[in-house]
């Protein structure tokens, strides 16, 4: 009877790790970039850009209007995902890691490939290679 308790209670545990979705919109304020996203589902169209197809996201800014798409996802477990991200020209790409945290939060973590930048003011900003997004 112990065990069969304990077993209820650990798969009882474990079932709101497999509940995140990975989808939705994250922003990060200080650099006014956003990622929208659909990791499980691959559904997101890219606004005016819509040759592409259905994609798992893209990232954008506020102040840029170019866009990064993410062309390939893996779930590596019910909280992290690798993307693969070209720009919406092809001429450059990187891969990255995201981590999704219980209070809503998404880290992405720059793995190999080229600098995540935009433009601000006429003049590149690179983004840092680990930055945290706020779930809206």
């Amino acid at each position: 009877m112990k065990k069969a308790l304990l077993t209820i209670l650990l798969v009882i545990s474990i079932l709101p790790l497999y509940a995140q979705s990975m989808e939705g919109y994250y922003y990060n304020e200080e650099y006014q970039i956003y990622i929208r996203l659909s990791l499980d589902s691959a559904n997101v169209t890219v606004p005016n850009q819509e040759i592409y197809g259905e994609l798992a996201g893209y990232l954008g800014s506020k102040r840029d209007s170019r866009l990064w798409l993410i062309t390939e996802s893996r779930r590596v477990n019910a909280t992290r995902a690798e993307i693969t991200v070209i720009n919406d020209y092809g001429s450059e790409d990187f891969e990255a890691t995201l981590t999704e945290a219980s209070d809503g939060t998404l880290t992405m973590k720059h793995r190999k490939g080229s600098t995540y930048k935009i433009v601000v003011n006429s003049k590149y900003v690179k983004i840092p290679k680990e930055i945290t997004f706020k779930k809206k």
